[in-house]
């Protein structure tokens, strides 16, 4: 399947935060990240990118912390 994976940068270097993303949602400063078999990570981050043709999607860290 051709599903996103999601990373965050930690010190510099890309972190996978969850594989298989089929949906993501903005709650606030908050994002869900969903697969399609209902694994969720909710993390305080914004988007820098989303790259199609890759499947990545690229995010910075917010002021408040990390991912659940």
């Amino acid at each position: 399947m051709c599903l996103s994976k999601a990373y965050v940068a930690r010190n510099g270097e890309p972190e996978l935060v969850l594989a298989e993303v089929a949906s993501l949602k903005v709650k606030d400063e908050k994002l869900l990240l969903s697969t399609l078999l209902g694994e969720q990570k909710e993390i305080v981050a914004r988007i820098r990118e989303i790259d199609f043709l890759t499947h990545r999607i690229t995010l910075e860290k917010g002021t408040k912390g990390g991912y659940r």
